[in-house]
């Protein structure tokens, strides 16, 4: 799943926005921004498609990354995809995803070490 950040980007109000994965909404305020139901998150949550955090209270937060991805859930069932096909097809954009960003930090060591190799 998504990694959850607890930084702050700064917004032209001069105040803090949350950062893409901090857990700030609440689920009739995430449900009212994605422009479904609560009961479609919940349902979403239920078959494994997000997994928003919780306070310490046991309440579900959504983030901005949560959001993202209920769109791309809105979208994919939009073109009839049932959730099974859709919790497949959205597995394998994560695992690409992490591939993806694992084979960017290797490139970067590999290019850190051929410079280290080509100095000496």
């Amino acid at each position: 799943m998504l990694d959850r950040h607890d930084h702050h980007l700064p917004d032209p109000g001069g105040g803090h926005r949350p950062g893409p994965g901090q857990a700030v909404y609440g689920i009739s305020v995430a449900a009212e921004l994605a422009g479904m139901g609560a009961h479609s998150l919940r349902l979403y949550e239920q078959h494994g498609l997000l997994t928003p955090a919780r306070s310490a209270g046991g309440t579900r937060r959504y983030s901005d990354d949560d959001l993202a991805r209920l769109a791309r859930i809105a979208a994919l069932a939009g073109e009839g995809i049932n959730l099974t096909a859709i919790a497949r097809i959205l597995d394998l954009e994560d695992a690409n995803s992490a591939l993806r960003d694992s084979n960017a930090a290797l490139t970067l060591e590999r290019d850190r070490l051929r410079g280290r190799r080509d100095s000496s």
